[in-house]
This record gives C-alpha cells, structure tokens and sequence, in this order.
C-alpha cells in the first residue's frame, strides 16, 4: 500500500497571564512562529510595512492546556490576508516537550475552513511560548478574519523526537512514522529508519512497540504480534524477519497494521496517539504518532524491517 511521508508530531496546562493575553489582543497575527515585538500583517505576500489589523478577541477555547486568544486577517494592496490565529502553550511536563497544536478555522458564518498544524519545539518545563498562525495553507477563498480553535493537541519527550532531515541524531539514525494509508477499517502505517551516521547500522527482526494513551500512558489492553498478516495481507508488513545491515545513507521501513472495527463487549474502543520505538534492542527510544484507533478488536501487527529498495 502507499506510504507518504509525514513528519508529524501532548499534553500542556493551562497558563495565559492576563497582562500577556492583553498585549497579545494588541498585536497583529504574525506568519507563525513565536512572537517577538511588532509583527508583520498576516498571509503570504503581505508588506511588512502595511498596517496590521488588530486580532480580535476569540471566544476563547482552551484544549490540552493551549488556549487560542485571538484571531485577525489583514489587507495588502486590496486582497485581503489569509485568517490567523494566537495562542498560548504551557510545558508543565517535567522534561522538555515538543508539540503539534492543530488550530481549526471557520468562517464568521461557520463554513469550515481548514486546519493548520503548528510544531512547537523544544519547549522547556514550565516555560509559556506565545504563538501565531496563519492560513497560507487553507482553501483560495479562506481571507480575513475567521474564528480558530484548538481541534488537538499532541506532544511528546523532545529526547524521543522523531527526525526527518537536518543534523543526523546522536543515535546515528532517523526514526519516523508516515502518514499512512486507510481503507475500508484497515490501517496501515509505515516506520522508517535511515542510517545518517558514519558506521553501517545492523538490523534483526521486528521492532518493539509500546502503545501510549493521550497521557503518555501504557496502554496494556492491545496484544502487539509479530507479522502484519496476522491483522491482514497484502499489506507489505509480512514475511519472516532477516538480518539487515544498513551502509550510511541507506534505509529500511517496517510497518504497523491494525483494524478500527468495533464491536460489542466489556471493554470499550481503543484510541491511544502514541507508539514509542525501538528499532532494535538497546536503541533508545523514539516516540511517533500513529493514532492507533484499534476499535475493539485488541491486537497491533507489527511487520519485520525491510530494507528499502533503490
């Protein structure tokens, strides 16, 4: 099945001083990012030198500890600017964090406009980060000011952050979790692993899974097998385990299969964000987020690593 790419990335408190809140209601919505004196107007193209139009003021919606406080558009040269958004985050987690805040934009009369998520890294325990976003990336038509709200929240040890590109991790290898690819209940996920070190990087069997709720908890209810057929075939996450060796540069892909069916029982659906990985024994762990929605069925397969092909 196909595999896209994703680099996607929980939990914060609530924390919006008042004196902060005001100077923000004051402020334009930047292009995204933390904001730090006069920003510019928002939406692509704008002129930094135009007015900015003040946020107004959101009814305000506080999910997993991020609280939106305000919302604006703005003009350039008569087009209107994309609609953005403020918000506030608070680390109240004993390590830094890094987070995925998804912001949900409608229109004044309710019309869904789209979603934008923002990643939020390295936030350092006890630290509140003041962020803005816009909506470059939302529908032709989405202009001006919209209502925003915060749709989720999703967070993790910024030690277990998965890597994609830029400067190679200290393990000496990416570990990431793509979009993935649903169908008819079925879900199936893909890891991948690539070797951006210097040394070749040795690979045998499955890697080990550990399911974890939105609050970073074990989840304990799920049997993790071995073999994506034993959820389903013909999803590439089957065949025997081999032993791998990785030059630097080269890549490998195991794949996680479950199915969403739901059915009568004790036990209610499952839906746990998280899965922290190891891809061999001793590795330290990554944490992705795959969005395990089991349903009640109570098993995860796990595929063997495969080395990719050219």
């Amino acid at each position: 099945m196909r595999r896209t790419l994703l680099h996607r990335l929980t939990r914060s408190h609530r924390s919006a001083l008042p004196a902060v809140a005001g100077l923000l209601l004051l402020t334009a919505c930047g292009s995204g990012g933390e904001t730090a004196g006069p920003p510019p107007v928002c939406g692509p193209g704008s002129n930094p030198s135009a007015s900015a139009e003040t946020p107004t003021p959101a009814a305000t919606t506080d999910e997993d500890g991020v609280t939106v406080l305000g919302t604006g558009g703005g003009a350039d040269s008569g087009a209107s600017a994309r609609p953005c958004a403020v918000y506030t985050l608070t680390n109240r987690e004993p390590q830094p964090f890094t987070y995925v805040v998804t912001i949900a934009f409608r229109s004044e009369s309710g019309r869904a406009l789209g979603n934008v998520d923002d990643t939020v890294e390295t936030v350092a325990p006890g630290r509140t980060v003041r962020r803005t976003v816009n909506g470059s990336g939302l529908s032709p038509d989405a202009v001006g000011t919209a209502d925003a709200k915060v749709l989720k929240v999703r967070g993790f040890p910024t030690a277990e952050a998965p890597s994609t590109s830029g400067a190679c991790p200290p393990t000496g290898v990416r570990v990431y979790a793509d979009e993935g690819d649903a169908a008819m209940g079925l879900r199936v996920v893909g890891l991948h692993l690539e070797n951006c070190g210097t040394r070749p990087y040795r690979l045998n069997g499955y890697p080990r899974i550990e399911i974890r709720d939105e609050d970073h908890e074990r989840v304990g209810s799920v049997s993790i097998v071995q073999g994506g057929e034993a959820i389903a075939g013909g999803t590439g996450a089957e065949g025997p385990p081999r032993r791998l060796e990785l030059l630097p540069g080269e890549r490998a892909h195991a794949g996680l299969v479950w199915r969403n069916t739901v059915e009568g029982g004790v036990d209610g659906p499952v839906n746990a964000p998280y899965a922290r990985v190891w891809a061999k024994p001793g590795a330290a762990p990554v944490t992705v987020i795959p969005e395990l929605d089991l349903g009640t069925t109570g098993r995860l397969g796990v595929g063997p690593w495969k080395k990719d092909e050219e």
